[in-house]
Parts: structure tokens; C-alpha cells; sequence
């Protein structure tokens, strides 16, 4: 009769978990490294994503011709036809006129941000009787600071923004990820 390991079935698991954590932290690093370029080159990164955005446009069109036919009436198909098109053309524009739509990104981005700040003050005047309500009204000047700046020297705000915007976010997801891979690692290396 065999008899079976009690630790047997946590060096399985262990296993895994060191195993998983290693690509964890190989996409962590790659996320850095790329990061560390955006911000290098931040002209280059915002084309690239402006290339992004321009192709999940158009498969955003081709998903609403798609769904137009599924069925739904004619009031859905004119519907999802019109959405079709309008992403089409925005996704043509950012494929075919790169430079212009970085700028157009850009000022998209700068009144996202201005928005965000005054959403942000508003939250601080509605909760400012909390504790650490203060945080909020500092990330909200802030961010109204940094939307103002990309705003008032857009066009050439273009050439930095939207890559070192995307490059600092990269760094720090990559950060993040790479001290969660770790902490598996080492909490795999405890269990087996």
C-alpha cells in the first residue's frame, strides 16, 4: 500500500506559485524598461499610442458592423452603423494623420485631466470633514496644475505629453508588479 507525502501537495502549488511569479516579474521588468523609454522618448510613445488608438478604433468599428446585423430591428442597425462609422473615421484619422492626432490626443488629454482635478476638489469640499480629506484637495491642485500646463502650451505640449504621461505609468505598473512578484516568490520559497 503507498503511502503519500503530506508536504508532497504543497511543493506542487509552491512550485506554481515560483514558477508564475518568475514571468510576473519578466512582464514587470519589461513594463519598466519600456516606461524608461516613453519617458526617453516621449515624441515616439505618444505616436505609438496614438497608432493604439487609431487601431482599436477601427476593430471598435468592425465589432459595431458586426453587431449591427445581429437582429435587433432597424433602429439598432442604424444605430450601431452610425457608431461604426463615426469610430472608422476617427481610427483612419489617427492611422493616416499620426503627428495630428498625438496633438489631438493631447488636448483630449489635458481636459480629461482638467477634469479630473475639479472632480477631485469637488470630492475634498464634499468630504473635507474626513480624515485625510486633505490628500484629495492637494491631488486635485495638482492635477489641475498639470492639466493647466499641458493646456496652455498645447500644440507643443504634444511632443512630451502623452509620452511621459504614459512612460511614468508604465514605470510605476511595472514597480507595482514587480514588488508583487517578489513578495510570491519569497511567500513560495516560505511554503515549500
Amino acid at each position: 500500500m503507498a503511502v503519500s507525502n503530506t508536504t508532497e501537495g504543497l511543493r506542487g502549488p509552491g512550485a506554481m506559485v515560483k514558477k508564475a511569479s518568475g514571468w510576473f516579474i519578466a512582464i514587470a521588468v519589461l513594463f519598466i524598461l519600456l516606461g524608461i523609454f516613453a519617458i526617453a522618448e516621449p515624441f515616439a510613445a505618444g505616436l505609438g499610442v496614438t497608432l493604439l488608438v487609431g487601431w482599436l478604433l477601427v476593430i471598435g468599428a468592425v465589432a459595431h458592423f458586426i453587431a449591427a446585423f445581429k437582429g435587433h430591428g432597424a433602429k439598432h442597425l442604424i444605430l450601431q452603423v452610425v457608431v461604426g462609422v463615426v469610430y472608422l473615421i476617427g481610427g483612419l484619422y489617427f492611422l493616416t494623420h499620426t503627428i495630428m492626432g498625438v496633438s489631438t490626443l493631447t488636448l483630449l488629454l489635458s481636459g480629461v485631466i482638467l477634469a479630473e482635478g475639479v472632480l477631485e476638489i469637488v470630492a475634498y469640499i464634499r468630504l473635507k470633514s474626513m480624515g485625510g480629506a486633505g490628500w484629495l484637495l492637494i491631488n486635485g491642485i495638482v492635477t489641475l496644475c498639470l492639466g493647466g500646463l499641458i493646456w496652455f502650451h498645447w500644440p507643443s505640449s504634444s511632443v512630451w505629453a502623452i509620452g511621459t504621461l504614459v512612460g511614468v505609468n508604465l514605470v510605476m505598473t511595472g514597480m507595482s508588479r514587480l514588488m508583487v512578484g517578489l513578495a510570491a516568490r519569497k511567500l513560495a520559497s516560505a511554503a515549500l
